[in-house]
């Protein structure tokens, strides 16, 4: 899994796909929350991050299917995918290797915003008058929603060898998993399984945790989520590997 893992680092360090998703991470957040009116901070008045971790979900819809839309189908496309699969290496550390390979490049994009923090964290009035708890609560669930998201793309590009499908296919899933369901809750219209309609999808979760309460019921979901799309993943590998 560790080759693995460090090819895909090589890989995406070696193009441009790392440091331009990285950087229009940052330039969207930055505008959201240093320039655009009506999401900056300094329009709302008082000191806190909601607008990053309000908007980075609508982000990472895009780039995270960006980055991932190439982990199986370029592979395939390019015919590299019989040597990768003839490598003494099982099925899950392949998926594995590409899974981890996506979440730590969204973990170094994560990185940098720490700069926001430390600049509202001075910016409060007085100093340091913000909710430090919730804030790391919402920096662990947007990390556990972002992993989500990389499965999905992860899965969304063993199932085919077109990376535009992949990339369509990936945001699809994501939007559906992020907000459709709440969307389906909001309308009241199944009674007492709103809830449950609701806990289906990504954003309740995401929203429990960033309260900065760790509670297990939402590890226990994200956790499952991932190995869901992670088993799935390998079904469709290993289906494929011989075609």
């Amino acid at each position: 899994m560790l080759s693995i893992l460090r090819k895909e680092i090589r890989s995406f360090l070696s193009s441009l796909i790392a440091y331009v998703v990285i950087i229009v991470f940052l330039i969207a957040i930055s505008l959201f929350m240093w320039v655009l009116p009506n999401y900056n901070v300094f329009d709302m008045g008082y000191a806190n991050m909601d607008t990053l971790f309000s908007m980075a979900p609508w982000v990472f819809i895009f780039l995270i299917s960006a980055i991932t839309m190439r982990s199986f189908s370029e592979e395939k496309k390019s015919g590299t995918i019989e040597i990768l699969t003839t490598k003494p290496l099982s099925d899950m550390q392949i998926i594995l290797g590409k899974y981890f390979a996506g979440v730590l490049l969204v973990l170094f994009s994560l990185i940098p915003t720490l700069l926001y923090f430390y600049t509202i964290y001075k910016l409060g009035l007085p100093v340091g008058n913000i909710d430090s708890g919730a804030t790391w609560g919402s920096y662990l669930g947007l990390l556990f929603m972002a992993s989500c998201f990389v499965s999905i793309g992860i899965f969304s590009s063993a199932i085919t060898d077109n990376q535009i499908v992949s990339f369509i296919v990936s945001m699809f899933l994501c939007y559906v998993f992020y907000n459709v369901f709440d969307l389906f809750a909001d309308f009241k219209m199944l009674g007492s399984f709103d809830s449950l309609v609701a806990s289906i999808g990504i954003n309740l979760h995401y929203q429990s945790i960033s309260r900065g309460v760790i509670d297990s019921r939402d590890l226990l979901y994200f956790i499952s989520f991932i190995t869901v799309f992670i088993y799935a993943t390998k079904t469709v590998f290993g289906s494929r590997k011989w075609q």
